[in-house]
């Protein structure tokens, strides 16, 4: 157990460990006026960044590069620390590094060589989550103990190891550093929770979910970082600091629960657990109890979008662990279960006040347990990521099954449809006789030719949206995939391709990452016990990202080749497009719906003051809501330039389309935020600015204060931002706020929380006068507070009460599921008949029986029982027949309803159009673009 007197005596080990520094390196508390790890205090970037200058400048170990800038602007810094040696070599060990891990062209005895002269790349970082403050100042702390520590240890890392230590959210860690920083009586700064109080997310645009964008790559930080790992350096052991610790314990550290995913080679997470254990192991051997493992926490190795998780589909060893500590000091609980040794948690910890400094310590152990595990395996890491490598080019390059729980469920069913057709036979003799099914299964049902994983997708360049397949493309550039994209047309198995297809090959070191993102995920099902409660899962189960996308791919089982050219440039460009049709006097052009850029287009237009309309009849073979633009010379110019650079396609017209359109006008957003942050808000920002629109950020507040409909047409109020809870008159997280003395003056009219009694007297005016509000997950329970015509699907009688249905009956959390769309109404325009939606914990809807007659429809709906594409679904047969959108008339106005999560961390490019349409029909009025009377158009748009 840890108490005052082990305390006291790794204080001394400290000081006694420093009397090996190197002289004329600046300790932290030279540059900084306090130590790491000092209660009450915290380092911002600004500091980081003078303090890691400083010290490049004072050591020949270390190098610092900047790896790209950050949302707001920053350099992100990345310190290479190594032997000077080493660091005069640089450029030969990171092509060793890269050679190894792409495992091209490479023999075996190639490999070895290699792996011999080689260095191991160990990557740590720290900051990612900035309220998560050990992690921002431990990388602090590592950087000076590397350049200043003159032990054997020390030097053998330096020798055997080049060591990538990254500051992973600049912008993050200065705006939390300075909040509590801000009090200048040390004891009375508070860290104030999990979101240390800060008036507003940490990543600008993600929050907490900066640590979810890793195979999307979204964010810049997220690029910079994803370019280091797997196209710049390759590390074979990257590490990925977070907090907090489970209850009663000190820090969570691998090995993972299962499941694991199952693209991944077996040796990543045989990988992980040796790894994790030397880890564990140090902590015993110096003194430190307190650490968990595996049922200890539910983080596990399925998900691919966090930092440490991406990793795996690389062939990389992931390492998370997650730490108490506050820069203030706080009570460790008692919590009687962990005071019981067992496999997971091996040395219970003793109840007490843990200081800052404890918690830097920790980490400085496991830094070292890592880079130590590094330089006795040196050769061992090359090798191995380089075997990895050659087992998924081989892999591709051959017949190959990934076995799932569907699969497993097949040779069950198989092996009981064998036993009901057979007569009885005698037992078996020998050991396990009778313990399998017949082994025929394996290969005719668990390998059955029909099942087996693609070895190609190409995604041909003629597809509806092919900008937005571009976009895919890049996130697999951006995550180091090789894609091919033709030169000219070609033809597989008697379909044809246009030049500019994009080809993935799977014979590639990376093959895990590319199924993956292509491939339904199979989440077994995760319960406590039969009949149980769910296991709920590290993140969300379903994120086929080409399925997200709407990107269409076709697979194909053997090798694809052809007029292939290798996409060199970091990212590939949409094909410039083309405008078609009319030669002569061309009074107008008409674009797809299909196109999501063609809202960039449409958002240029009205910025420039020129017409745009949305015929409601198909017209020139292009579907409902084609996009009518009258020609004039500044639509010309803004149109031929779109065309160009965003490759959407036009069709210039020398007649006007006959029939009834919907005239667009410039809209006037408002995006719901709140104090602290919102993160399906802050997302949302990041979606609205990628594609054009003007917004403004509206707090409750404003909200309150009225006269709405004097500033916006449209209100947006993402998931989170209305969540009714079973307490009075707050519709909100009831997580506290602070008071306005409390505060700046600046963030004081971001205060306030949405309410019953005071906001939705002022959202139901804004809608009746004529406003529409988009509602997106959890804040769709505006519909019951408006008393719509709109009942949750998704609950049962228990006597004689209506109440949610219980998670052992209904639980999706995190999933693909199919959806069908209404796609003649405006809501629905440039949508296919049926669509992937993201569902994640997410409200469905039953419409009354007299929702039609007060002019409330479903624009999307599920059909079926079995609605589910990648992920975990129990219960999804609760689904069928219940309406995913629902858009309903209030007064003049209109409020829509969007269950699923349309926008998802800016991944679901599929249903984007959701959202924009919504935005943009605020303020469209009937028209017509003939000379046919005008027929009166309802706002709910016309029933199927």
């Amino acid at each position: 157990m840890v108490g005052s007197t082990a305390f006291a005596t790794l204080f001394l080990c400290t000081v006694s460990m420093r009397a090996e520094e190197r002289s004329g390196i600046t300790s932290p508390k030279e540059a900084l006026g306090f130590n790491i790890g000092d209660d009450y205090h915290v380092a911002n970037y600004t500091q980081l960044e003078a303090y890691w200058k400083q010290l490049a400048a004072e050591s020949d170990r270390m190098k610092l590069i900047s790896i790209g800038n950050t949302s707001e602007g920053r350099p992100q810094y990345m310190a290479i620390i190594s032997s000077p040696e080493n660091l005069k070599n640089l450029d030969r060990y990171r092509a060793i590094s890269q050679k190894l891990s792409l495992a091209k062209d490479l023999s075996d005895a190639e490999a070895h060589e290699l792996a011999k002269e080689g260095k191991a790349v160990v990557w740590i970082d720290g900051g990612l989550h900035a309220s998560e403050t050990v992690g921002s100042q431990q990388i602090m702390e590592l950087v000076y103990e590397l350049n200043s520590r003159t032990d054997d240890e020390t030097l053998r890392f330096l020798r055997d190891e080049i060591i990538l230590c990254v500051a992973a959210n600049p912008d993050g860690q200065e705006l939390v550093a300075n909040w509590y920083m801000r009090e200048p009586v040390p004891e009375k700064r508070k860290a104030d929770g999990y979101g240390m109080g800060v008036p507003r997310l940490w990543n600008k645009y993600a929050g907490h979910d900066n640590n979810r964008d890793f195979f999307m790559s979204n964010l810049a930080e997220t690029t910079n970082i994803n370019k280091q790992l797997f196209r710049v350096w390759y590390p074979q052991i990257m590490y990925n600091h977070h907090q907090t610790g489970p209850a009663g314990t000190v820090i969570f550290v691998p090995p993972f629960r299962d499941p694991f995913n199952y693209h991944f080679d077996p040796l990543v997470p045989i990988g992980i657990q040796a790894v994790g254990t030397a880890i564990h192991m140090r902590f015993l051997e110096e003194g430190k109890p307190g650490s968990t493992m595996r049922s200890g926490a539910t983080y596990s190795t399925w998900y691919n979008g966090g930092l440490r998780t991406v990793t795996y589909f690389h062939n990389q060893i992931g390492i998370l662990t997650e730490i108490i500590g506050s820069p203030t000091p706080w009570q460790l609980p008692l919590v009687a279960a962990k005071q019981l040794p067992n496999s997971d948690l091996p040395a219970p910890v003793k109840p007490q006040l843990w200081h800052y400094r404890q918690s830097i310590d920790y980490e400085m152990t496991a830094n070292r347990a890592i880079l130590d595990y590094a330089s006795r395996n040196r050769e061992k890491l090359l090798y191995d990521i380089y075997q990895m490598g050659h087992n998924s080019i081989e892999r591709g390059e051959q017949d190959t099954w990934t076995v799932s729980p569907q699969r497993v469920a097949a040779i069950e069913t198989a092996a009981e449809a064998e036993r009901k057709a057979q007569a009885p036979k005698p037992a078996a003799d020998g050991p396990n006789a009778n313990a399998g099914v017949s082994p025929k299964l394996y290969d005719t049902v668990l390998h059955d030719p029909t099942r087996r994983d693609p070895r190609v997708y190409v995604l041909p360049a003629n597809q509806p949206d092919f900008p937005t397949a571009t976009k895919f493309v890049n996130t697999l550039l951006k995550n180091g995939i090789t894609v091919l994209q033709a030169t000219s047309d070609f033809t597989v198995d008697s379909k044809s391709y246009p030049a500019g297809s994009y080809v993935v090959k799977t014979d590639q070191a990376f093959r895990p990452h590319i199924l993956d993102m292509f491939e339904p995920q199979d989440h077994p099902n995760d319960f406590r016990y039969p009949g149980g409660p769910p296991i709920p899962p590290y993140d969300v189960t379903g994120y086929t990202l080409a399925m997200q996308m709407g990107v269409k791919y076709d697979r194909f089982y053997s090798a694809v080749d052809g007029p292939f050219q290798v996409i060199v440039t970091e990212l590939a460009s949409p094909l410039p497009g083309k405008i078609s049709g009319e030669k002569g006097k061309v009074v107008g052009y008409l674009v797809s719906h299909e196109y999501n850029d063609a809202v960039i287009l449409t958002n240029r237009l009205l910025k420039a003051g020129c017409e745009v309309s949305w015929l409601e009849k198909p017209a020139a073979g292009l579907s409902a809501g084609a996009i009518w633009v009258p020609a004039t010379v500044k639509s010309r110019t803004i149109l031929s330039s779109a065309v160009q650079q965003l490759g959407i396609n036009a069709i210039a017209m020398g007649k006007t389309p006959d029939g009834p359109s919907l005239k667009l006008k410039t809209v006037r957003i408002g995006l719901i935020e709140q104090y602290g942050g919102l993160m399906p808000s802050g997302w949302t920002r990041w979606l609205l600015e990628q594609y054009e629109f003007p917004f403004d950020v509206v707090y409750p507040q404003t909200l309150d204060a009225g006269h709405l409909r004097d500033r916006f047409d449209v209100l947006i109020l993402a998931d989170g931002a209305i969540q009714k809870q079973q307490r009075e008159d707050t519709l909100l997280r009831p997580d506290t706020q602070p008071k306005p003395e409390e505060i700046p003056v600046e963030f004081r009219p971001w205060l306030g929380r949405i309410t019953e009694k005071t906001t939705l007297p002022q959202l139901q005016q804004f809608a009746e006068s004529g406003g529409t509000i988009l509602t997106i997950g959890s804040s769709t329970t505006l519909a019951e507070l408006l008393h719509l015509p709109v009942h949750n699907a998704l609950t049962e009688l228990r006597q004689g009460k209506e109440e949610a249905l219980p998670r052992e009956k209904f639980y999706i959390p995190g999933s693909l599921l199919r959806a069908q769309v209404d796609t003649m109404t405006p809501l629905g325009y440039g949508m296919p008949s049926s669509t992937d939606v993201f569902f994640d914990h997410s409200p469905s809807f039953r419409l009354a029986p007299d929702a039609e007659q007060r002019h409330v429809r479903a624009v999307s709906w599920y059909q079926g029982t079995n609605l589910l594409e990648s992920g975990w679904a129990w219960g999804q047969q609760y689904l069928d027949g219940t309406a995913a959108i629902v858009e309903a008339s209030v007064g003049k106005g209109r409020v829509i309803l969007f269950g699923p999560e349309i926008a998802f961390r800016g991944q679901p490019h599929g249903t984007f159009k959701f959202l924009f349409n919504g935005i943009l029909a605020g303020t469209a009025e009937p028209s017509s673009t003939d000379s046919v009377e005008k027929k009166p158009h309802r706002r709910e748009g016309k029933r199927t």
